[in-house]
């Protein structure tokens, strides 16, 4: 149910409350509604997803600064960025950051989750993960022992292959670096075309694919536009959630459990305006805690890199789609006729996984190539023909953490990634920038430069590239570890993602990683939201 809901809503009970209705929420209402009889609240900040550019998939563009489905976070300044803030876009919306993200279908590598289980984290191995995956996985090419065919998310392949793509790809052969088919199949290392979350030509959000389905169930309620304040609790169990529509604040309870989907940010500002986190934090702003759980916002990860941008010599980028009305219109035309063309395509068309340190005994970098080239985010593309390389090291020592600015809920809270502070993260990023200059320098990639435009052959030596990267680098918004899975003093939730210290409340969102996954983080939010309801139903193996 979405629209006029105050006067049958507040003050109800519901089995299940879930806050945030993005990637792992969406998933969590339609999985926890399925029996017809579990009654299923879901509560979003954000308005409905009916945005035009929300489901054409090059509609990233647009909404990733469009401040009605985005919150527009921006961190504090970072010392070994040189002071500056970054920005973060994070989805506002039915569908969180599914409805706004570059929509690459990217997993990590199996040495990430078994590394979650070696720290602790029963159940999170690869083996143990896996199955999660293949039921969320709607694969073009068909199910195997890494794919599923059948789910909710139509992972396909690129209908549209701009020969910048293969050049890409002849280049990163011509470096060593094989042919991979296959990012989630059995290895992620090598040069290749991405997979996209793409239906028919449309975006596949968790919205469109799990929650508008589930939608028509008489037991799920979906209400948007409600701000979750704080979580309410009868002795230490959570009991049901008080949140804010407009200046009207309401209460809901909840029978079962409290389940926070709200994501790396929110989550944990959510649970420390409730009185969970570092007793001595809290006290400080004035609020009474309930459990002292110094973990909360801590160990904040990011992927943080930079780019590197070519002009180019044939008029086949995006930006030469973008300096021409008529060239618009006409890939506008193409999309609206057959869902097809430059449109339809990812942020990233083809990229990389390869080790460029020594030392590493797995993929340390990844590329995504991109047919066009521009500045971060709200800068806009170049005007000339152009392409560009965006590399980051895939798995960062750098932490940082969340805290809270005030007791108030409206108050965004304090963003410290502490971006590009270990040394092994600026060496990958060092040798990652090399390693693409080498490619655009070798055929056939070659055949389509002009010249480097960022950071030009100026930045020459390992120390100008380094500075060059902290002055002009930024993100993929692929924070997470904010309310980190496991079992030392410093975990939030325990293997079965409950908080500790209280009964009948959840955390299931990215923020519950301990570590950050070798790539996008969309596909393994949805996968965790999979196993997160399976745990609550009481069906994981």
């Amino acid at each position: 149910m979405i629209g006029s809901w105050r006067s049958v809503l507040d003050g109800q009970m519901f089995d299940y409350v879930i806050v945030g209705a993005g990637s792992a929420g969406c998933v969590l209402a339609a999985r926890l509604s399925e029996d017809g009889r579990s009654t299923v609240l879901v509560l979003e900040a954000g308005g409905k997803d009916s945005s035009f550019w929300i489901h054409i998939p090059v509609g990233y563009g647009r909404t990733i600064t469009d401040p009605r489905v985005n919150w527009k976070f921006e961190t504090e300044p970072n010392p070994a960025l040189d002071g500056r803030r970054i920005y973060w876009p994070r989805g506002k919306v039915l569908g969180g950051s599914s409805s706004i993200n570059g929509l690459i279908y990217i997993r990590g590598q199996a040495e990430d989750f078994d590394h979650w289980r070696q720290l602790g984290n029963a159940g999170w191995s690869y083996d143990d993960v896996l199955p999660y995956f293949r039921r969320a996985e709607d694969q073009e090419n068909g199910a195997d022992r890494y794919h599923g065919k059948g789910g909710p998310l139509s992972v396909t392949n690129l209908t549209e292959r701009n020969p910048l793509c293969d050049a890409f790809i002849g280049s990163a052969a011509a470096q060593g670096i094989s042919r991979n088919e296959d990012f989630n199949g059995p290895v992620q290392e090598g040069a290749g075309y991405f997979q996209a979350t793409v239906r028919r030509g449309r975006r596949a959000s968790a919205a469109t694919a799990y929650l508008r389905p589930a939608m028509a169930r008489r037991n799920l309620t979906v209400a948007t536009d409600a701000h979750a304040e704080r979580i309410l609790f009868e002795g230490r169990r959570a009991s049901g959630v008080e949140f804010r529509r407009g200046g009207t604040a309401m209460r809901v309870n909840a029978r079962r459990e409290v389940i926070l989907a709200a994501g790396s940010v929110k989550s944990p500002h959510l649970l420390m305006l409730s009185g969970l986190g570092d007793a001595e934090d809290l006290a400080s702003h004035g609020i009474k805690w309930l459990h002292h759980l110094p973990g909360v916002g801590k160990n904040l990860q990011d992927h943080y890199g930079g780019q590197i941008t070519w002009k180019c010599n044939r008029p086949i980028t995006m930006n030469d789609v973008m300096l021409s009305r008529f060239r618009q219109l006409k890939v506008g035309l193409r999309w609206l006729l057959t869902r097809g063309g430059p449109l339809s395509v990812p942020a990233g068309q083809a990229g990389l996984f390869a080790k460029v340190l020594p030392e590493s005994a797995s993929p340390d970098l990844q590329f995504l190539f991109q047919t066009f080239s521009g500045g971060y985010y709200e800068d806009g593309l170049f005007k000339f023909s152009g392409f560009a390389n965006f590399l980051c090291p895939v798995r960062p020592l750098s932490r940082g953490e969340i805290r809270l600015r005030s007791a108030r809920p409206d108050d965004t809270p304090k963003l410290l990634p502490n971006y590009f502070s270990e040394e092994r993260d600026r060496r990958i990023a060092v040798e990652g920038l090399k390693l693409a200059r080498r490619m655009a320098a070798s055929r056939p990639l070659a055949d389509f430069v002009v010249e480097e435009h960022l950071p030009g052959s100026p930045t020459a030596t390992d120390a100008e590239i380094e500075a060059y990267l902290r002055r002009n680098g930024g993100c993929v918004s692929h924070q997470v570890g904010t309310c980190k899975m496991g079992t030392d003093e410093m975990a939030v939730v325990d293997p079965e993602l409950k908080v500790r210290g209280v009964e009948g409340l959840r955390v299931a969102d990215a923020s519950v990683m301990p570590t950050l996954v070798s790539g996008n983080t969309n596909a393994a939010t949805i996968m965790i939201g999979e196993k997160a309801a399976d745990l609550i139903r009481g069906r994981a193996a």
